[in-house]
């Protein structure tokens, strides 16, 4: 590998220019942290990075395979490199992630996009200067989608894109097979991160003058099931609150059927933690919760929230919901909806079920009508906005501590504040990257408005 990657290094710097490359990440929030571990190894063996995809010398697509749009997506911008590769033959195109795990895209990319030089899945990231060394040296169409290895490539060091808020990988890979879930078919069975390793990487990022982490994984509050040490998910968050630091902590995804009260009082004991808990509901139905193989029930659901509100009245809680799973009948939406309004989320995050090859729920047979589907979406986000608007007039006259990172223009500047709330006031350039006290003057159903103190 060291002997292939200096290879790589003099091959791709020959006559002194620094070689460029372009990296787009697709999806969620561990496929942005794996691209910046990717951009981190092309630093290594000698690239540099740009935003201009026309000067690139080295173009990857690290992709999506939760939805069938994603894929669609980036089969169309691959589509488009083939005229910029005619122009520059010694561009290197490379796809990567979910998406290139699959063997049918393997094939897809084969047969119909020949000029893509690399293909790798993801549990191949730290080959890639190898596959870049058989592309070079070999001139050969260079592909990876191998089984997954227990072990974590500890010493690849990132480039962050952010450096206010950084994600920080705690596992890989998932364990509870959802039927509509193609991820442990692509990012293979739950390994955790040893617990220095963590945070180690959570120490750096704070003393670096990192203002906010999120710890990733599919299933966060598993964290330690495959370690040696006797370890949980909430005793992580209380090692990673005693660190040293002005750094707040968010976490993602949160599995209902592991979320205990232990979580709960760690989140509201500890005072770098975040007060807002993101618990993927899925759906309110049991019935169809059963179907998705989800593993808790509509009432195992609301004893979480429950338990998190008789500590905090008003805690904080947004969630996932799929619209339209096979077979959902006008019954189970309204047990959806049912717990909409019990919980009164801060937000939520719609979709409508997506067929996904290779899942369990791809060869249901399904009755409900598109037409059905969408108009359950149009009925839950119109009772969503009337539940938002009521719920962020609780903040009016309150003051909440918000991370500025966002220029809305005509002297408006936005952040997050503890409760994952987008909150704006009146303010100049200084304000971005600084936790500010902001008394709120004002609510709308998307966001808070307010003054800084």
């Amino acid at each position: 590998m060291t002997d292939n990657k200096e290879t790589v290094r003099k091959l791709i710097t020959n006559g002194g220019k620094t070689p460029l490359c372009f990296l787009h990440s697709f999806g969620c929030r561990q496929n942005v942290s794996d691209g910046e571990k990717i951009l981190g190894l092309l630093c290594d063996i000698g690239y540099g990075v740009t935003e201009d995809i026309t000067a690139a010398d080295l173009i990857i697509y690290n992709t999506c395979a939760v939805r069938e749009g994603a894929e669609l997506k980036v089969y169309s911008l691959v589509g488009n490199l083939k005229n910029l590769k005619k122009k520059k033959p010694e561009l290197i195109i490379g796809l990567c992630g979910c998406m290139a795990q699959q063997e049918k895209t393997v094939e897809k990319i084969k047969k119909s996009y020949p000029y893509v030089d690399i293909v790798f899945g993801t549990f191949a990231l730290e080959k890639l200067p190898e596959l870049l060394y058989k592309v070079l040296i070999e001139r050969k169409q260079a592909v990876d989608i191998g089984e997954y290895s227990t072990e974590f490539p500890e010493d690849i060091r990132p480039v962050r894109t952010d450096r206010l808020n950084a994600s920080v990988p705690i596992m890989y890979g998932c364990n509870n097979f959802c039927s509509y879930c193609i991820v442990p078919y692509v990012r293979g069975r739950e390994r955790s991160r040893r617990p220095e390793a963590v945070i180690a990487e959570v120490k750096e990022l704070a003393d670096s003058g990192c203002k906010e982490i999120m710890l990733l994984g599919q299933n966060v509050n598993s964290y330690g099931n495959t370690l040696d040490e006797k370890i949980n998910f909430s005793e992580l968050l209380r090692r990673i609150n005693d660190i040293d630091g002005d750094f707040r902590v968010r976490f993602m995804s949160s599995h209902p059927k592991d979320a205990t009260k232990e979580l709960i009082d760690t989140i509201i004991d500890c005072d770098k933690i975040c007060k807002h808990l993101h618990l993927p509901l899925q759906s309110g139905s049991d019935r169809i919760l059963a179907a998705m193989n989800r593993k808790y029930t509509a009432e195992k659901y609301m004893e979480t929230v429950n338990y998190a509100r008789s500590r905090i009245p008003d805690f904080s809680f947004s969630t996932d919901i799929i619209i339209g799973f096979p077979n959902e009948t006008a019954e189970d939406f309204a047990d959806t909806m049912k717990i909409v309004r019990q919980v009164k989320y801060d937000n939520i995050f719609s979709f409508i079920y997506s067929k996904r090859t290779g899942t369990r729920a791809a060869g249901m047979e399904d009755l409900t009508s598109d037409e059905e589907k969408k108009a359950r979406m149009k009925e839950l986000l119109e009772v969503q906005r009337e539940i938002s608007s009521g719920n962020f007039k609780r903040f009016i006259g309150r003051t909440l501590t918000v991370l500025f990172d966002s220029d809305d223009g005509d002297g408006i500047f936005s952040g997050k504040s503890d409760e994952f709330i987008i909150v704006r006031a009146e303010a100049d350039s200084s304000v971005i990257g600084t936790v500010r006290k902001v008394r709120i003057t004002k609510s709308f159903n998307w966001a808070l408005q307010g003054e800084i103190i």
